[in-house]
Formats: C-alpha cells, structure tokens, sequence
C-alpha cells in the first residue's frame, strides 16, 4: 500500500523532513525559493498534505488543484493570513500554523531592533568598517536612552507580553492598546491600557504585534506618525502592511519621528523605493523567528500536525476548527 503524498514548498531544516520521510512519499522544493502561483498548484496536484509558508497562498484555486484528497495544508508560521478559510473549511481541508514556540524570539529580535536603532548601531558598523572612524569624538552618534522611557505595545497578546515583560529590565513605563485589556498583563507587568491615540502620543518607542486583518492595514500611517513625538521610535516585527511604508518613509525623511527598526514590509520582498537609502531605519529580512531552536520548532509542529491528521487525528494547532465538526 502507498504511503500518503506530502509536498513541502520551501526548503525546512532536514530533521522535519526527515521526521516527515519516515511517514510519507514526501517532495520537497529544494531551490529554496517561493514557488509561482502555476508552480505550486502542479506540485499540490494529488497530494495528500501540503507544507506551506506564508508566502504560499492557499486558496480556493489551488485546493481545488491539489483535489479532494487533501487533508491538511500546515504552515510553517504563526501568521495564516496566506489561507482562505472558508474555502478551506467548505472543502473539509484542515489548516494548521506554528503559534508560541517563535515568541521569545520575536520579542528578543523586537529589542535587537529597537535597541539597534536607539543606539545606531548599523550606521556606526558601518562607519567603522568603510574605515572612517578616526577617534573617539564626543557627539558621534548620539542616540536615545531607553532606560525609564516609555514602551507603548500596540497588540498585547503572548509576544506583546514578551516584549513588555524585557522592558522591565530597562525600567520602562508600559503602556498598550489592544481590542480587549489583558488583565493579567496589568497585574504582573504593571502595564497600562490606553487608546490607539493616547499611545501614539505619550510612547518614546511603539511596538507592533497587531495581526493583519482589513482593520489593522495601514494601523501606522499619516495620521497615526503626525501624532507621534518627533523623538518617537517605531518598530515593526508583526506584518509589513500594518505600516504604510510611504508614509513612514515621509516621516523618517522630514524628522517627523525619529527613527524606524523593520523586520517586516508591506510588499516582501520588494521593499518601498527610498526606504533603505535613509539612515534612520533598520532594515532586516523577516528574520525574527530565524533561531535554530526556533525553526526546528516550528518545523516539529507542522510535522506533528500532519501526521496526527493522516491519522485521523485532530491537530495541535488548527486555524479553522469549523471544520473538526464536520469530521
């Protein structure tokens, strides 16, 4: 008897794959490169599970390509903005993502970004590599403090948390916004709840951990930067569209803030023209859950995932339950 087909659509770290050779037929995309649209439909024809990321799109097109064994399409993210759920659920395919094990590192990288602005460190390295650094110089590369300034988390949910609860090492005032208050934030972390407004206000750095939804496309623009302070620091390691990157780019050029440290953009991998050419942004490749420990993770979830579900199991981490009722 043939074992189930699975097609993993980007390169993973080999011990998933091979966790998952020990179960399945299994093809991998070893180019390690987002596959087209074409592409990806003709590897999902006829498989029995698929392994995305978020740059695959899961859509009515391609279940419908891949045809009605399909069972499971898990993706390699905590984010799964990249399925269709309703078609999925209408097609009885299970979607599962990778949430909690990439939250110390996104919040780890969160600080590695705000505090590489803060301090400039890339321009700096920089300087100091193009072999320009002559000596020490008393207002070279001034930068801001963090310590006892204030933190303002937009979305205080587990790596939100994360993020809050190392900014009591430097002594931050903590203040959030959020759809609903975390209470036990609150209690342990001394965090405060504020509206959208009053935290683009009062913050020195703002974090974002919002998801993308059509309610949080563009949840930094004009608006939202012309009520920042022009000392204010904004950091991104959430989704790209939450910012609209012109008009950032806008306000990093006319010192409308101060500075930007991003992970993440609203068109990867192409990045807004006139963005890397400034100074007072951080730039980095959507890399905050990019740990060893971090990916091996991630890659044992999705794996456990789909073998519990070629087992008629239910999964760890299914993004659209709707359709265990149909089981």
């Amino acid at each position: 008897m043939s074992k189930p087909s699975v097609f993993v659509a980007r390169l993973i770290p080999e011990a998933n794959i091979d966790e998952l050779k020990k179960h399945f037929d299994v093809e991998v995309n070893y180019e390690d490169r987002h596959l087209s649209r074409d592409e990806l439909q003709a590897r999902s024809r006829g498989r029995d599970a698929l392994l995305t990321l978020l740059t695959d799109t899961v859509d009515r097109a391609l279940l419908d390509s891949a045809g009605p064994q399909l069972k499971i399409v898990a993706n390699f993210a905590v984010g799964f903005n990249n399925f269709d759920l309703l078609a999925a659920t209408e097609r009885g395919v299970i979607l599962t993502n990778t949430p909690g094990v990439l939250d110390d590192a996104t919040a780890t990288h969160t600080w590695a970004l705000l505090l590489a602005t803060a301090r400039r460190i890339v321009e700096a390295d920089k300087y100091v590599r193009e072999g320009r650094w002559k000596g020490w110089s008393a207002l070279a590369f001034l930068g801001l403090d963090v310590d006892g300034k204030t933190l303002g988390v937009a979305g205080m949910g587990r790596i939100g948390v994360n993020v809050a609860r190392k900014a009591r090492s430097f002594n931050m005032n903590i203040i959030y916004t959020d759809t609903t208050r975390n209470a036990e934030a609150e209690r342990h972390l001394g965090c405060r709840f504020v509206d959208k407004e009053t935290l683009l206000k009062e913050s020195d750095f703002i974090t974002l951990h919002v998801p993308l939804t059509p309610d949080t496309r563009h949840y930094i623009g004009q608006t939202e930067l012309n009520l920042m302070k022009k000392t204010a620091v904004v950091i991104n390691a959430s989704r790209g569209p939450v910012v609209d990157e012109k008009a950032l780019i806008a306000a990093l050029r006319q010192g409308q803030i101060w500075g930007a440290g991003l992970d993440v953009y609203e068109n990867e991998p192409q990045i807004e023209p006139g963005l890397t050419e400034l100074e007072n942004v951080v730039v980095v490749p959507h890399i905050a859950s990019a740990t060893i420990e971090t990916r091996l993770n991630m890659g044992r979830i999705a794996v456990r995932n789909i073998i519990k579900v070629m087992h008629g199991q239910p999964p760890e981490t299914c993004v659209n339950p709707d359709v265990l009722k149909r089981a």
